[in-house]
């Protein structure tokens, strides 16, 4: 089975780690990475020598027998990278948020399902065994009902200039949210402030509300004295914590909740605080990025639709879009509907 070849486009502070995962990897060979930073090309030319290296993407675009492009440049210019690798017949991989506008989500889609490519959104904790875990256990009714998921993503920096804290971090965690709960919310708000600068929001609390009564919530912040990275998810029959930034123990399951039930010495209900066992399951561990490419690759070889593919980048991105209007707005709650392509998932479209 050849190998199949890879081209990274960006290869700055994450990007790197596209180039140094894709260059190990034995299912393809990196080929080709494009930046326009000469350091970071030298930095990727003193580990990995054999691949060309560019400042000039399209060169990188049009080499002969590439078959797969990530794209892991700043967001503004996704789009454009995702579109002229998508008319040259090969299979995207791009970073989050897929686009910084819904329209242009549609159109990659669009020209990817037209072409029969595949279409890929870097929404790596959805690759990550803990939330494949969790995934397993609200599909078997481990934890019962589940009533609201809320997240911290918080840390001192890295401070950014051109995108807010809502659209640098939290990507993740709705990706997350939506793929806990397959749903898509009904309201989206947000509240935030810029404190660093006028313009750019260093800290954003988002909410997200579904039919089913479930809520999301969300804190988003550069501008914090720990770094976090956390789920609590509550069930009605177990809660469970995700905490990504202990280093072995990242998913305790609580045995606690409010039980109901009937009184007949009131007539009514009767409410037990039931305080049972924290249990911490063994969960083989791998790294998510790895699990990402790989899963690129395999969609790739085996034409399959990829678990974060166009179609939930665009989902995120939607809802993203609806928290940006909330909370320049002053914090109202935005009605949100299914991004119009949602029918398009049928079979034989790679998307």
């Amino acid at each position: 089975m050849q190998p199949i070849q890879i081209a990274v486009i960006g290869a700055g502070n994450w990007g790197f780690n596209h180039v140094r995962t894709f260059g190990q990897l034995a299912e393809c060979k990196l080929v080709a990475v494009a930046d326009l930073a000469a350091r970071n090309l030298h930095k990727v030319h003193k580990q990995f020598p054999e691949v060309f290296t560019t400042e000039d993407y399209i060169q990188a675009l049009d080499l002969p027998g590439l078959q797969g492009v990530v794209v892991a440049t700043t967001a503004a210019t996704h789009y454009a990278i995702a579109r002229a690798a998508l008319e040259r017949g090969l299979h995207v991989l791009v970073e989050k948020p897929m686009t910084l506008d819904l329209t242009e989500a549609q159109k990659l889609i669009e020209l990817a399902q037209s072409k029969g490519l595949v279409l890929m959104v870097g929404h790596i904790l959805l690759y990550h065994p803990v939330v494949i875990r969790l995934k397993q256990y609200i599909e078997q009714g481990t934890l019962g009902k589940i009533r609201y998921i809320y997240s911290k993503r918080v840390n001192l920096g890295q401070v950014k200039k051109d995108e807010n804290s809502l659209w640098s971090l939290a990507p993740h965690d709705i990706s997350v949210m939506l793929h806990l709960l397959e749903q898509y919310p009904e309201s989206v708000s947000a509240t935030g402030q810029a404190f660093i600068s006028q313009t750019v929001q260093d800290v954003v609390f988002f909410t997200l509300k579904f039919a089913q009564g479930e809520l999301g919530h969300g804190h988003a912040s550069w501008l914090d004295p720990g770094k976090m990275r956390q789920f609590t998810i509550v069930g009605s029959r177990q809660m469970a914590v995700f905490d990504d930034v202990e280093p072995v123990e990242k998913l305790r399951l609580y045995d606690k909740g409010v039980d109901i039930a009937e009184s007949y010495n009131s007539y009514g209900e009767a409410l037990t605080l039931r305080q049972g066992d924290i249990t911490i399951p063994a969960i083989q561990m791998s790294e998510p990025l790895r699990n990402e490419c790989l899963h690129f690759l395999e969609c790739i070889r085996e034409g399959k639709r990829p678990i974060s593919d166009g179609i939930n980048g665009l989902e995120v991105l939607s809802v993203l879009e609806a928290a940006q209007q909330s909370l320049e707005s002053g914090g109202i709650p935005v009605m949100t509907s299914l991004p119009t392509l949602r029918a398009g998932k049928v079979a034989g479209a790679v998307l």
